[in-house]
């Protein structure tokens, strides 16, 4: 089973938990391109690709389909099951929290037998940084329901409620983003503006100016 990662800082890792981010943008590597019989890159438009067999990228010219390069393809399938990254101390101390004691430890258990050798998994690079832990420990998952893809400005402000952005009286919030010296929310007039806040933080400034391609999947939690 792969695993992929939500931001604990803004609040997405707990926004999938709750059901309330059910769809994620990922930059693809690279603009897509095709080389002309003359030897020009071409950029490939979105009319010229398609997804088959669940996850698969082609492009066409004329009647033919051609394989989009591996770095370019989607990272999850239409149907799969993903783990939801958390750190092993974080997986711990919520389910002792809201499980109790000995469901907690019971899962220790698990853990240390998993990591094998010896260890446990609070001497793993695992307990504090979730990028290396094992997807099989992980209690969470989502099953991947869609994949698309569109330049990233295109979000429409439904989805930018499906990606995290909370919706308040007259305002707009995303966990984390914080104003006047971190006491209070930063507030947003509209999703958009919201989402272009949270996406250049989980991306690096001048992302949304840049407007990349993305793969847009959609999901449901599963556990």
């Amino acid at each position: 089973m792969k695993k992929i990662m939500f931001s604990d800082k803004y609040g997405l890792t707990q926004a999938v938990l709750s059901k309330q981010k059910t769809m994620t943008r990922r930059i693809m590597p690279m603009t897509l391109h095709r080389k002309d019989k003359d030897g020009t890159l071409t950029e490939i438009r979105p009319d010229e690709m398609d997804i088959v067999d669940g996850g698969i990228v082609i492009f066409r010219i004329g009647d033919k389909g051609y394989r989009v390069p591996r770095e370019n393809q989607p990272a999850y399938k239409i149907g799969e099951e993903v783990a939801i990254a958390q750190s092993y101390r974080d997986i711990y101390n919520t389910m002792e929290e809201t499980e109790g004691n000995s469901k907690a430890n019971e899962w220790w258990v698990k853990a240390y037998d998993y990591v094998g050798d010896g260890l446990s998994p609070g001497v793993t690079p695992g307990y504090r940084n979730k990028m290396f832990v094992r997807a099989d420990l992980m209690p969470h998952a989502i099953r991947i329901t869609g994949i698309r893809f569109e330049r990233l400005q295109a979000i429409s402000d439904e989805d930018c409620l499906h990606e995290g952005v909370e919706k308040w009286i007259n305002c707009y919030i995303v966990a984390g983003i914080m104003e006047h010296g971190g006491k209070n929310n930063a507030t947003f007039d509209t999703p958009r503006q919201a989402f272009a806040s949270l996406i250049e933080k989980t991306s690096g400034k001048g992302t949304w100016e840049a407007n990349p391609w993305v793969y847009v999947y959609t999901f449901e939690l599963l556990r």
